[in-house]
C-alpha cells in the first residue's frame, strides 16, 4: 500500500459515516415494539444514533412510497458498516425486511466528508 492509499483510508477512519433508511412498514408501532427498541443499543454500541427520523419527510424530487426515513451517524465507515454487519443485530434485520416491512426498503451506507 502506498503513501496515498494510507493518507486515503486513515482519512475515511476519521471521517462520519451516515446510513439513510427508507421503509415502508405495516405498522409504526410495531416498528418500535419488536425492531427499534432492540436495534437501536446494538447501534449505540457502534457509536451509532439516529440523527433524524420521521414517518413523514419533505419529498421534493423523486418518488416516496414510505412511511419512514431516518439518517444513523456513527464515527466512520468501519463503524458503520460494524452495527449492520453485528451478529447481534441480524435477527432484527431480517425481522425489518422480512416480517415488518410492507415492501422492499432502502439502506445506504455513506462516508462523510
Amino acid at each position: 500500500m502506498d503513501n496515498q492509499e494510507k493518507s486515503t483510508e486513515s482519512a475515511m477512519a476519521t471521517k462520519p459515516a451516515y446510513i439513510m433508511v427508507q421503509m415502508k412498514v405495516d405498522s409504526l408501532e410495531e416498528l418500535n415494539q419488536r425492531y427499534a427498541q432492540f436495534a437501536i443499543p446494538i447501534l449505540m454500541k457502534h457509536g451509532g444514533q439516529m440523527i433524524a427520523g420521521t414517518p413523514t419527510p419533505t419529498v421534493k424530487e423523486g418518488d416516496w412510497n414510505g412511511n419512514w426515513a431516518a439518517i444513523l451517524q456513527f464515527p466512520n465507515m468501519e463503524a458503520a458498516e460494524g452495527w449492520y454487519n453485528d451478529e447481534e443485530y441480524q435477527p432484527y434485520k431480517n425481522l425489518r425486511i422480512n416480517e415488518l416491512q410492507s415492501e422492499a426498503g432502502r439502506v445506504v451506507i455513506i462516508p462523510g466528508m
